[in-house]
């Protein structure tokens, strides 16, 4: 396709003339747009149309480049696809009013998913336990180079310090490593939004008065809708305010949410884990989280509600109400606080307290990871609630998994597969101050021979 009309320019231009002008409408209308970086202005609405495909170009085929990662001083502590916003399809810097609407379709056929680690010499906990068995050459390809990043695009849109933005009805296919990240943004929305990508979904990052809401997100690869709170922008910001109502999240095969076949051959992913696709608050946790509420919301083929906080930070204040479950792939529920400490020298010990989670339901749970609420013993999970929980794994547990006692593993990156097999096959617990539970069920499909709870160290409020 060398030589394939480019509709970039046209496309700039026109943003550009519009902003001008005081701010208005461009519209993408019906066919295939082939474009490398948009840049969006203030006060500008990017609408594609009904039948509207705008295509990420491929460098390798398309005679053009992505606008280059931009430099940032402040990208030592979190991957290169959070420290750079410019190598993207669309993308937009301190701006204010500005939307990207459907019905059409993104297409990032042309963006890759894969992108450096961080540069943090320490790299403790940088990569999940369960990828030690991966070769040199597998890694390699998992994060590459920075210098194998020059001229690609590693993102569907890339919003930083954007002031009341809305991406809305639209469907975003093979977003590349981030199909929406937002980073720094106030005022956001994101609303009916069909997402069926090869690597994260919606990724909101130090981001306050957040709305995302009736969004189906399709990420077997990796976190569907996920809340963190990094150093991206130098300095350490709260995640605050947000909702995240309405919503499925999901792991089937890539694109076949989208044409309807829902696929299910794909078992594990680049971590070696079970297909992801689930809601997450973390890992990056430096500038905490604060009044998030997670209700009516639907996880079907995808790993469990999970709270992270492992590189300093306080979790405070979230609400998990409403949420069914099928089909789970590792702990329905995880909360955990570890001590990763990917920050400054000065970065302390994180926290997570007052955190309520009720009226949840999963079904045909993996019987590996029971659900687990890990704390540390400096630094215990504080006032949790579980009210109306009903847990249904699929049982076949082995009795000597009940021996087992791993220790907190403080550094190690957060997944319920860090602690191997769970010695419970219910709900397991440690390192809590204030366990509250009003109504709980755990039940097994076939017989299991762990017990079904096990509390370390866990003081049960009155």
């Amino acid at each position: 396709m060398t030589g394939a009309r480019l509709a970039t320019d046209a496309i700039n231009g026109a943003i550009a003339h519009a902003h001008a002008r005081g701010g208005g409408e461009v519209v993408l209308p019906a066919g295939r747009h082939l474009s490398f970086s948009i840049r969006l202005l203030s006060g500008v609405t990017l609408k594609l149309e009904e039948g509207c495909v705008l295509e990420a170009a491929d460098p390798t085929q398309h005679g053009g480049a992505y606008d280059p990662a931009e430099p940032n001083p402040h990208d030592l502590w979190q991957d290169f696809g959070h420290s750079h916003w410019r190598n993207s399809l669309i993308w937009g810097e301190n701006l204010e009013d500005v939307a990207i609407v459907g019905p059409g379709r993104i297409d990032g056929a042309g963006l890759t998913r894969e992108g450096p680690g961080s540069r943090w010499k320490k790299q403790a906990g940088e990569f999940p336990l369960s990828m030690a068995g991966l070769s040199a050459e597998a890694m390699a390809e998992l994060s590459p180079a920075v210098e194998a990043m020059a001229g690609l695009g590693n993102k569907a849109i890339a919003l930083k310090r954007v002031k009341r933005a809305r991406v809305e009805g639209l469907t975003i296919f093979r977003g590349g490593h981030f199909a929406v990240l937002a980073t720094g943004c106030e005022d956001l929305v994101l609303r009916d939004l069909i997402v069926d990508t090869n690597r994260d979904g919606l990724d909101i990052d130090a981001c306050r008065n957040v709305l995302v809401s009736g969004c189906r997100v399709n990420t077997p690869n990796d976190d569907a809708i996920v809340l963190k709170s990094s150093l991206a922008l130098g300095e350490r910001l709260p995640t605050e305010r947000v909702i995240i109502e309405h919503c499925e999240v999901s792991g089937f095969d890539l694109g076949t949410m989208l044409d309807g076949t829902f696929g299910r051959t794909q078992l594990v992913s680049p971590d070696q884990d079970r297909v992801t696709g689930r809601i997450k608050l973390g890992t990056e946790s430096n500038g905490g989280f604060r009044d998030v509420t997670i209700r009516d919301c639907r996880f079907v083929r995808s790993r469990g509600l999970a709270l992270e906080v492992v590189d300093g930070g306080a979790m405070e204040n979230v609400v998990a109400e409403r949420l069914h479950m099928h089909e789970v792939t590792t702990a329905p529920i995880f909360l955990r606080v570890g001590d990763r400490r990917r920050g400054p020298e000065d970065t302390s010990l994180g926290a997570m307290r007052d955190i309520v989670l009720r009226d949840i339901e999963a079904f045909d749970v993996l019987p590996d990871y029971a659900a687990t609420i890990a704390g540390l013993p400096d630094s215990p999970i504080r006032d949790v609630t579980l009210s109306n929980i009903r847990l249904s794994y699929r049982g076949g547990g082995p009795a000597e998994w009940a021996e087992r006692r791993p220790g907190d593993l403080p550094e190690a990156y957060p997944e319920p597969s860090m602690f191997g097999p769970s010695p419970v096959h219910g709900l397991w617990a440690r390192h809590v101050d204030g366990l509250k539970i009003d109504n709980l069920t755990i039940e097994t499909t076939t017989p299991d021979a762990r017990p079904a709870v096990l509390f370390e160290n866990v003081r049960e409020a009155p």
